[in-house]
């Protein structure tokens, strides 16, 4: 193949895929998602039936937008994460101390790319021990393609901050026991946990944005889950009893500096 017939055939992909997706040019304003490198590997997910049809957005950020989109087997969720834009030094404080990504280069694209297969690895060491996690499907480069978690008509379910729940501590409770099975079963700390990144909807809850989740092993990992402890319990404290955070720390992690006071821990 001629280098020119090359160029007209990876522009005419790009044009595809710009076609399937609606309002392309004021999304690009918007958010700089879509350059061609990633509408290319938009349209490699089409042509194997991944995606079938590009929708809305369900949720946009600093790292990631993520969009409700059709495929083969029904409605998916599709997560880009923004090379661009993406903070890149924090990425990296979570992929550093990760054996798993001992290789990864230092270069942003790299970085942003590690970070998409650690996601959907995390979701799925999550899901193999029972928790409530959207199910991961495929990734490539930056986009992760997984379970659209939404009701019978397809809405997705919103964030726990948005929710109204009926027993607060049953709640609680049960988010206490995810970051438990989580940390003893799936062998991860979510790095990350609060009230945005759980979604809770017809009395069930699933947890979400695993991207940043380490091993125990992690050298932050003690702190790291102290913090989600402390997150759930502030977001809790006002609606229902909680348990103290070290309490909590020490029978899940049964880890010696579990023990310490809470500040040295937060310094950790």
């Amino acid at each position: 193949m001629s280098i020119e017939s090359h160029e007209h055939g990876f522009d005419k992909r790009i044009s595809e895929m710009r076609m399937k997706i609606k309002d392309l040019d004021a999304r690009k304003v918007k958010d700089d998602v879509f350059d061609d490198a990633t509408l290319l590997a938009l349209y490699k997910l089409v042509q194997k039936g991944w995606i079938s049809s590009f929708g809305g957005p369900i949720s946009t950020g600093k790292e990631a937008n993520v969009y409700m989109c059709d495929s083969n087997a029904g409605s998916v969720a599709v997560k880009i994460y923004l090379t661009r834009t993406a903070n890149f030094n924090q990425m990296q404080k979570y992929i550093v101390g990760d054996r798993r990504f001992n290789n990864v280069k230092k270069s942003r694209q790299d970085i942003v790319f590690a970070w998409t297969k650690k996601e959907f690895s995390n979701l799925s060491r999550a899901k193999k021990v029972g928790l409530s996690v959207p199910s991961p499907l495929v990734w490539t480069r930056n986009i992760l393609v997984m379970e659209l978690i939404a009701n019978s008509d397809g809405i997705p379910y919103p964030q726990l901050r948005n929710a109204y729940m009926d027993d607060p501590l049953a709640v609680y409770q049960e988010i206490i026991k995810y970051i438990r099975v989580l940390y003893q079963e799936a062998h991860l700390v979510h790095g990350d946990l609060s009230e945005f990144n759980i979604l809770y909807g017809s009395d069930q809850l699933w947890f979400i944005d695993m991207g940043q989740a380490v091993t125990p092993d992690h050298p932050k990992s003690i702190p790291l889950l102290f913090r989600d402890i402390e997150n759930i319990n502030r977001y809790f404290e006002n609606t229902c009893d909680t348990f103290p955070p070290q309490d909590l720390l020490a029978e899940i992690t049964d880890h010696p500096l579990a023990h310490l006071d809470k500040q040295v821990i937060r310094e950790l």
